[in-house]
């Protein structure tokens, strides 16, 4: 979880749902709030690292970063960073909270919180929330594979689903747009 919250691209959802189903099997030494708990710190360790790296690095190290061929590897490229730093701009602090739960976004808001020196206690705490939300939906859904899959369909119908999740989460990116433009025409309209 701390690699799939830094930079490296890593989707959590290969980790947490299948730990969350053996954490459901008879017999297991997993638990599934241990599972949960320790997948946020695990994506709060990873959201420091590229916090304090953006604030160590800074913006110019950041962007020559994403242009190269190691950052593209890492799909990330100039383009992602300055769209993650505008709704960071532009949305403040919930930011790092929302961002935790859209995909693409989920990995690279750290960087613009660590680029406008964000408060950490903050930072961390938006993080947590944002992650622990996250890893919660995804043990639910080990959790309910587990009472009708078996073992060997497991990680199939795993990615079935994560369609399903990436679709919830630019829904819900979509609704937070309209809310910012709504409340954009309201106060225009009210002045």
């Amino acid at each position: 979880m701390t690699i799939e919250s830094s930079f490296i691209p890593f989707p959590s959802e290969i980790v947490v749902p299948p730990a969350a189903y053996f954490a459901m099997q008879e017999g297991s030494n997993l638990n599934i709030y241990l599972v949960v708990l320790f997948a946020t710190i695990g994506a709060l360790f990873g959201a420091m690292i590229n916090y304090y790296l953006a604030l160590w690095v800074g913006r110019p190290i950041i962007y020559k970063f994403a242009n190269s061929r190691l950052g593209h590897m890492c799909l990330i490229d100039a383009n992602k960073v300055e769209t993650a730093e505008k709704y960071f701009d532009k949305h403040g602090a919930i930011s790092t909270f929302l961002g935790r739960l859209i995909p693409a976004v989920r990995q690279l808001i750290s960087i613009p919180a660590g680029l406008s020196r964000m408060n950490f206690s903050t930072f961390a705490l938006f993080t947590s929330l944002g992650a622990g939300i996250w890893n919660i939906v995804l043990a639910t859904l080990g959790y309910l594979l587990s009472l009708t899959v078996p073992q060997d369909q497991l990680l199939e119908k795993i990615e079935y689903y994560n369609g399903y999740l990436s679709i919830a989460g630019y829904i819900l990116l979509a609704f937070i747009v309209l809310f910012i433009l709504y409340k954009g025409f309201c106060n225009k309209s009210s002045k």
